[in-house]
């Protein structure tokens, strides 16, 4: 069957294409971007935007493990619903995806859901723990596209350092969770004065900044490619746009929660707010929004990280952290009131450049 989306504002990052016309669907791909097109099917799109199906590099599901806070069925299904046609699910799970065996049970959940296309990210050390590498050849050929401990950052310099080298032999990206856990042990919010009035551990911009540092100095040992992930500080933006001068193979991504909320809206120790990174300042917020006008930020990923609600119904110390994004990055990325080309790049084009992937566009 022939499916015509007429006459919306056609949005394609990737060819440029910012014009009112219509989008031809032959069976399972898209045929023509044209006018006057015709089809067995007709959708009017008027006033509607029309664009490539969107990528999320950055989706916690949960599954194996964690099945009561998301599977990779439901989380498919928060994707689509969101827009997502692609997404990336990060290694943290129980066991982690250290294994060919774990990327596989993934990928086959993910066929028999039948929905977002879903993507694996191995981790770097054996089960998070820090230690030693994962067999990184083993997982690209297995179909990993990138690797990360995301959730816990690679505690030493020199195990990054090896990470980065070894990443190059398949030609596939770090992605940093940058985090000096000597500076944030015991912290569950932004430092400041917000912490302060609460009388909650604070997790100050230093801890991020520090280790973006260090890993952007490997970066320029190795010539890895590094992808810093959930970027939330001014200081790490500048930090990226100078290696980025420098011809670093260097990229990030900033989360919606971190460009739409300050620490301010933890309030009187509401979890919901509770996430790590944490909420940050206004001003960090604006740093981040210059970042994605710029070009210094690559993308715009949710760090989708669901929790059932027995778990985020705790006190604040206690709870974990995590937020949802799938269904929301959207709005909240048009409130930005970024040129909409750039805005879709964000989440289409950009994330495919990081990760090397030919999705993304209308072609």
């Amino acid at each position: 069957m022939k499916t015509v989306f007429r006459g919306g504002r056609v949005l394609d990052p990737a060819s440029g294409t910012d014009a009112v016309c219509d989008v031809l669907v032959d069976g399972d791909h898209i045929a023509k971007v044209g006018a006057g097109l015709t089809g067995d099917r007709v959708i009017d799109c008027t006033g509607k935007w029309v664009v490539p199906g969107l990528i999320d590099m950055h989706v916690h599901l949960r599954e194996p493990g964690y099945e009561y806070k998301e599977d990779v069925a439901s989380g498919a299904l928060a994707a689509v619903r969101g827009g997502f046609a692609t997404i990336l699910a990060m290694p943290n799970t129980k066991p982690v995806i250290d294994s060919a065996a774990v990327v596989a049970l993934v990928q086959a959940k993910a066929k028999a859901a039948g929905l977002a296309r879903v993507l694996v990210a191995g981790a770097i050390t054996v089960g998070q723990k820090g230690v030693e590498l994962t067999p990184m050849v083993e997982l690209a050929e297995a179909g990993c596209v990138g690797f990360t401990d995301d959730g816990r950052p690679v505690p030493t310099a020199a195990l990054m350092r090896r990470a980065l080298e070894y990443a190059q032999s398949v030609n596939l990206p770090v992605i940093s969770h940058a985090e000096d856990l000597s500076l944030s042990h015991g912290g569950h919010m932004h430092e400041g004065e917000h912490s302060c009035r609460l009388g909650l551990g604070g997790i100050p911009a230093a801890a991020e900044e520090i280790c973006i540092a260090r890993d952007l100095m490997l970066a320029a040992l190795t010539g890895g490619r590094l992808h810093i992930a959930h970027l939330s500080t001014r200081g790490g933006r500048e930090m990226l746009r100078e290696a980025k001068k420098r011809g670093l193979k260097v990229s990030c991504e900033v989360s919606p929660h971190h460009f739409s909320l300050t620490h301010e809206r933890v309030g009187d120790y509401d979890t919901q707010a509770k996430m790590n990174p944490p909420l940050r300042t206004q001003v960090d917020i604006d740093a981040l929004i210059e970042g994605m006008r710029d070009g210094t930020v690559d993308c715009i990923a949710t760090d989708h990280a669901p929790h059932a609600s027995l778990d985020k119904d705790a006190p604040f110390a206690e709870a974990p952290f995590g937020i949802v994004g799938l269904e929301t990055a959207v709005p909240l990325t048009l409130k930005l009131g970024l040129p909409p080309l750039r805005a879709i790049a964000l989440l289409t084009t950009g994330p495919a450049r990081v990760l090397g992937l030919p999705y993304g566009t209308l072609a």
